[in-house]
Protein backbone atom coordinates (compact mmCIF):
# COMPACT_ATOMS: atom_id res chain seq x y z
CA UNK A 1 0.00 0.00 0.00
CA UNK A 2 1.41 3.39 -1.00
CA UNK A 3 2.11 5.80 1.84
CA UNK A 4 -0.48 8.61 2.06
CA UNK A 5 2.40 10.98 2.75
CA UNK A 6 4.20 10.03 -0.46
CA UNK A 7 0.88 10.16 -2.33
CA UNK A 8 0.30 13.76 -1.20
CA UNK A 9 3.86 14.71 -2.09
CA UNK A 10 3.63 13.07 -5.52
CA UNK A 11 0.29 14.74 -6.24
CA UNK A 12 1.61 18.15 -5.20
CA UNK A 13 4.80 17.81 -7.25
CA UNK A 14 2.87 16.67 -10.33
CA UNK A 15 0.27 19.45 -10.14
CA UNK A 16 2.83 22.16 -9.41
CA UNK A 17 5.09 21.08 -12.28
CA UNK A 18 2.16 20.88 -14.70
CA UNK A 19 0.85 24.31 -13.64
CA UNK A 20 4.18 25.94 -14.54
CA UNK A 21 3.51 25.05 -18.16
CA UNK A 22 -0.26 25.57 -18.02
CA UNK A 23 -1.25 29.19 -17.51
CA UNK A 24 -4.92 28.19 -17.53
CA UNK A 25 -4.52 25.86 -14.56
CA UNK A 26 -2.39 28.36 -12.66
CA UNK A 27 -4.97 31.10 -13.21
CA UNK A 28 -7.88 28.83 -12.27
CA UNK A 29 -6.36 27.46 -9.04
CA UNK A 30 -4.21 30.24 -7.57
CA UNK A 31 -5.46 32.14 -4.52
CA UNK A 32 -7.06 35.44 -5.63
CA UNK A 33 -9.09 37.00 -2.81
CA UNK A 34 -10.49 39.76 -5.06
CA UNK A 35 -11.91 37.23 -7.52
CA UNK A 36 -13.18 34.96 -4.75
CA UNK A 37 -15.02 37.80 -3.02
CA UNK A 38 -16.93 38.57 -6.20
CA UNK A 39 -17.27 35.22 -7.96
CA UNK A 40 -17.14 32.69 -5.18
CA UNK A 41 -14.63 30.04 -6.24
CA UNK A 42 -13.86 29.09 -2.65
CA UNK A 43 -12.11 25.97 -3.93
CA UNK A 44 -9.07 28.22 -4.45
CA UNK A 45 -8.46 28.09 -0.69
CA UNK A 46 -7.51 24.44 -1.18
CA UNK A 47 -6.27 24.22 -4.78
CA UNK A 48 -3.71 26.99 -4.27
CA UNK A 49 -2.02 24.64 -1.81
CA UNK A 50 -1.10 22.31 -4.66
CA UNK A 51 0.65 25.08 -6.60
CA UNK A 52 4.15 26.44 -5.99
CA UNK A 53 6.19 29.35 -7.27
CA UNK A 54 9.26 27.35 -8.37
CA UNK A 55 11.29 24.24 -7.64
CA UNK A 56 12.98 25.75 -4.57
CA UNK A 57 9.62 26.63 -3.03
CA UNK A 58 8.18 23.21 -3.86
CA UNK A 59 11.16 21.17 -2.65
CA UNK A 60 11.47 23.09 0.62
CA UNK A 61 7.79 22.56 1.44
CA UNK A 62 7.76 18.90 0.46
CA UNK A 63 11.01 18.11 2.28
CA UNK A 64 9.70 19.73 5.47
CA UNK A 65 6.40 17.86 5.09
CA UNK A 66 8.19 14.54 4.52
CA UNK A 67 10.51 15.12 7.50
CA UNK A 68 7.83 15.87 10.08
CA UNK A 69 4.64 14.14 8.94
CA UNK A 70 5.45 10.45 9.74
CA UNK A 71 5.62 11.10 13.48
CA UNK A 72 2.33 12.99 13.45
CA UNK A 73 0.55 10.35 11.37
CA UNK A 74 1.89 7.56 13.60
CA UNK A 75 0.80 9.38 16.77
CA UNK A 76 -2.73 9.95 15.47
CA UNK A 77 -2.98 6.35 14.21
CA UNK A 78 -1.81 5.04 17.58
CA UNK A 79 -4.33 7.13 19.47
CA UNK A 80 -7.36 6.82 17.20
CA UNK A 81 -6.76 3.76 15.01
CA UNK A 82 -5.31 3.52 11.51
CA UNK A 83 -8.38 4.70 9.58
CA UNK A 84 -9.42 7.52 11.89
CA UNK A 85 -5.80 8.52 12.40
CA UNK A 86 -5.31 8.90 8.66
CA UNK A 87 -8.52 10.94 8.40
CA UNK A 88 -7.36 13.24 11.18
CA UNK A 89 -3.95 13.60 9.55
CA UNK A 90 -5.55 14.63 6.25
CA UNK A 91 -7.79 17.06 8.12
CA UNK A 92 -4.71 18.54 9.78
CA UNK A 93 -2.83 19.01 6.51
CA UNK A 94 -5.65 20.00 4.15
CA UNK A 95 -7.43 21.96 6.88
CA UNK A 96 -4.19 23.80 7.56
CA UNK A 97 -4.01 24.87 3.92
CA UNK A 98 -7.58 26.21 3.97
CA UNK A 99 -7.68 27.76 7.44
CA UNK A 100 -4.31 29.50 7.06
CA UNK A 101 -5.55 31.24 3.90
CA UNK A 102 -8.69 32.70 5.49
CA UNK A 103 -6.97 35.69 7.18
CA UNK A 104 -5.24 36.43 3.87
CA UNK A 105 -8.56 36.36 2.07
CA UNK A 106 -10.14 38.92 4.41
CA UNK A 107 -7.03 41.09 4.35
CA UNK A 108 -6.72 41.22 0.54
CA UNK A 109 -10.27 40.73 -0.75
CA UNK A 110 -10.29 44.29 -2.17
CA UNK A 111 -6.78 44.05 -3.64
CA UNK A 112 -7.03 43.32 -7.38
CA UNK A 113 -3.36 42.43 -7.68
CA UNK A 114 -2.89 40.07 -4.73
CA UNK A 115 -2.26 36.41 -5.57
CA UNK A 116 -0.66 33.66 -3.54
CA UNK A 117 0.08 29.96 -3.73
CA UNK A 118 1.79 27.15 -1.85
CA UNK A 119 1.19 24.40 0.69
CA UNK A 120 2.86 26.44 3.41
CA UNK A 121 -0.18 26.53 5.69
CA UNK A 122 -0.65 22.76 5.63
CA UNK A 123 3.08 22.06 5.95
CA UNK A 124 3.33 24.48 8.85
CA UNK A 125 0.35 22.82 10.56
CA UNK A 126 2.01 19.40 10.34
CA UNK A 127 5.43 20.78 11.26
CA UNK A 128 4.24 22.47 14.43
CA UNK A 129 2.01 19.56 15.35
CA UNK A 130 5.16 17.42 15.25
CA UNK A 131 7.18 20.00 17.19
CA UNK A 132 4.52 20.14 19.90
CA UNK A 133 4.54 16.34 20.19
CA UNK A 134 8.30 15.82 19.84
CA UNK A 135 10.14 19.12 20.53
CA UNK A 136 13.47 17.48 21.33
CA UNK A 137 15.30 14.74 19.43
CA UNK A 138 16.73 12.46 22.11
CA UNK A 139 18.63 10.22 19.68
CA UNK A 140 21.36 12.71 18.83
CA UNK A 141 22.24 16.34 18.49
CA UNK A 142 19.11 17.18 16.53
CA UNK A 143 17.77 16.70 13.03
CA UNK A 144 19.01 17.84 9.64
CA UNK A 145 16.53 20.12 7.88
CA UNK A 146 17.40 21.66 4.52
CA UNK A 147 18.81 24.29 4.05
CA UNK A 148 20.32 24.34 7.58
CA UNK A 149 23.65 22.46 7.22
CA UNK A 150 23.92 21.26 10.84
CA UNK A 151 21.72 19.29 13.29
CA UNK A 152 19.10 21.37 15.08
CA UNK A 153 16.45 20.55 17.64
CA UNK A 154 12.87 20.63 16.29
CA UNK A 155 11.65 23.37 18.65
CA UNK A 156 14.58 25.61 17.66
CA UNK A 157 13.86 25.01 13.98
CA UNK A 158 10.28 26.10 14.66
CA UNK A 159 11.45 29.49 15.92
CA UNK A 160 13.76 29.96 12.92
CA UNK A 161 10.97 28.94 10.56
CA UNK A 162 8.61 31.56 11.97
CA UNK A 163 11.33 34.21 11.94
CA UNK A 164 12.09 33.52 8.29
CA UNK A 165 8.37 33.59 7.47
CA UNK A 166 7.95 36.95 9.19
CA UNK A 167 10.87 38.44 7.29
CA UNK A 168 9.75 37.14 3.90
CA UNK A 169 6.15 38.10 4.58
CA UNK A 170 7.18 41.73 5.01
CA UNK A 171 9.09 41.67 1.72
CA UNK A 172 6.25 40.18 -0.37
CA UNK A 173 6.53 40.11 -4.17
CA UNK A 174 7.02 36.34 -4.67
CA UNK A 175 3.35 35.20 -4.61
CA UNK A 176 4.15 32.98 -1.63
CA UNK A 177 1.78 33.43 1.29
CA UNK A 178 4.36 33.57 4.07
CA UNK A 179 1.74 34.77 6.55
CA UNK A 180 0.08 31.37 6.16
CA UNK A 181 3.03 29.86 8.06
CA UNK A 182 1.88 31.59 11.23
CA UNK A 183 -1.78 30.69 10.88
CA UNK A 184 -0.93 27.14 9.83
CA UNK A 185 1.32 26.77 12.86
CA UNK A 186 -1.46 28.00 15.15
CA UNK A 187 -3.95 25.62 13.55
CA UNK A 188 -1.56 22.69 13.95
CA UNK A 189 -0.90 23.44 17.62
CA UNK A 190 -4.60 23.86 18.47
CA UNK A 191 -5.48 20.73 16.49
CA UNK A 192 -3.05 18.58 18.48
CA UNK A 193 -4.02 20.17 21.80
CA UNK A 194 -7.63 19.17 21.10
CA UNK A 195 -6.70 15.58 20.24
CA UNK A 196 -3.74 14.73 22.47
CA UNK A 197 -4.33 15.51 26.17
CA UNK A 198 -1.18 16.53 27.98
CA UNK A 199 0.68 17.50 24.80
CA UNK A 200 1.38 21.03 26.04
CA UNK A 201 2.74 19.87 29.41
CA UNK A 202 4.89 17.30 27.66
CA UNK A 203 6.26 19.99 25.35
CA UNK A 204 7.32 22.29 28.20
CA UNK A 205 8.81 19.40 30.16
CA UNK A 206 10.93 18.31 27.20
CA UNK A 207 12.09 21.82 26.31
CA UNK A 208 12.71 22.70 29.96
CA UNK A 209 14.90 19.63 30.43
CA UNK A 210 16.91 20.25 27.27
CA UNK A 211 20.51 21.35 27.71
CA UNK A 212 22.39 23.10 24.92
Amino acid sequence: MISPILLLIGLTVAISAYAWSSRDLMEAWIMQPYVMARNGQWYRLLTSGFLHADWAHLLFNMFAFYSFSPLVLATLAQGYGAGAGLGLFLLLYLGGIVVSDLPTYFKHRDDRNYRSLGASGGVSAVLFASILLFPVNKNGGGIIIFPIPFPIQPFLFGFLYLGYSYYMGRRRGDNINHDAHFYGALFGVLFILALVPGALNHFFQQVGAYRF
